[in-house]
């Protein structure tokens, strides 16, 4: 069970693979030029409402992953310049996309669905209840690690399965490199996302 206490979330910006629609997984695709101006902004807004008096983030979690950590990087680089504070930044490898076996480097399809009801899992790929379960294990670690909140920084197949997680329909796309913000409430958290 997911531990009720607040977070930030920040998915990774856009890989070539994003552009194209295609099912990364764990294949490690580096941010495209596109994803490293996304992984600056997104981290300038962090930073600006870091400092404009919404809850201290007191540490960044990432997936091990490269678009994540390069994501990651950017979004500790910002807060530093924008405040003087340098936060530790630490990787869990609970938190590496789930693997799509047989579907990474294809286009999202028809599976995808099936997959989280629990009803299909593609050959060679992570079972959704499995990879909750880890996600949770994760994200509670970063909530218990001590004072202020965790930034997570992640991916949308991980983001998924904290949705479920937090009594949301789970199969909802998260845009790459968006902030979001999530408080424990009921029947369902609330999320606030910082766009532009």
């Amino acid at each position: 069970m997911l531990l009720a206490r607040p977070y930030w979330y920040l998915r990774h910006g856009q890989t070539d693979w994003n552009a194209r629609d295609l099912s990364q997984g764990r294949t490690d695709v580096p941010l495209n030029a596109t994803g490293e101006a996304q992984a600056v902004a997104a981290a300038q807004r962090v930073a600006r409402h870091w400092r404009d008096g919404a809850t201290p983030i007191a540490r960044i979690v990432s997936s091990p992953l490269s678009r994540a950590l390069r994501t990651a990087e950017e979004a500790r680089d910002a807060i530093a310049r924008a405040s003087g504070v340098e936060l530790p930044l630490t990787t869990d490898d609970d938190l590496i996309e789930v693997c799509f076996g047989v579907q990474e480097g294809e286009p999202m399809g028809t599976w995808y669905d099936p997959w989280i009801a629990g009803e299909f899992t593609p050959e060679g790929a992570e079972p959704f209840a499995d990879l909750r379960m880890r996600v949770v294990r994760a994200v509670n670690r970063a909530l218990e690690a001590g004072e202020g909140l965790p930034l997570i920084v992640a991916h949308g197949g991980v983001f998924r399965s904290l949705r479920s997680a937090m009594g949301m329909a789970p199969n909802v796309r998260l845009a790459n490199a968006v902030p979001l913000y999530l408080t424990p409430a009921s029947p369902e958290w609330t999320m606030t996302v910082y766009e532009e």
